[in-house]
């Protein structure tokens, strides 16, 4: 291998770095089911849409007085698990194990205490950019 070679070698390997260091794209729905209210920026201001999506992050302009670059909801099993927290309702009991949870076709997430760890899932029509 020459001294080109390795100089093409090392500038497609920086490329690939760089395509890998780029963060996932949000879901729709954990973007628009975050209350704007709870919305916690992550931008600088004037970031574009394309800028805040390329940082994992979610860009909604229509709610004026709050950041519209903001961290998404937290990735979850299935789009339909994906709400806040407040959003939760119960669909067990205290101490319920996942296995349980899904035999009663609901979401299960313990990241949380004292809020409902089963909860019922959310349909994914009202998910949008």
């Amino acid at each position: 291998m020459g001294p080109r070679d390795a100089q093409l070698l090392a500038a497609l390997l920086v490329l690939g770095l760089c395509a890998l260091a780029r963060a996932e794209k949000p879901s729709p729905c954990q973007c628009s089911r975050m209350s704007p209210h709870n919305r916690k920026n992550c931008g600088f201001p004037g970031i574009t849409s394309d800028q805040c999506f390329d940082n994992g992050c979610c860009f909604d302009s229509t709610v004026g007085g709050v950041p519209w670059c903001f961290h998404p909801l937290p990735k979850q099993e299935s789009e339909q698990c994906v709400m806040e927290v407040s959003a939760r309702r119960n669909c067990g009991y205290p101490g319920i194990s996942p296995e349980e949870c899904a035999s009663r076709k609901c979401c299960f997430s313990n990241l949380i205490f004292e809020v409902p760890w089963c909860f019922f899932p959310k349909s994914v029509e009202d998910c949008h950019y």
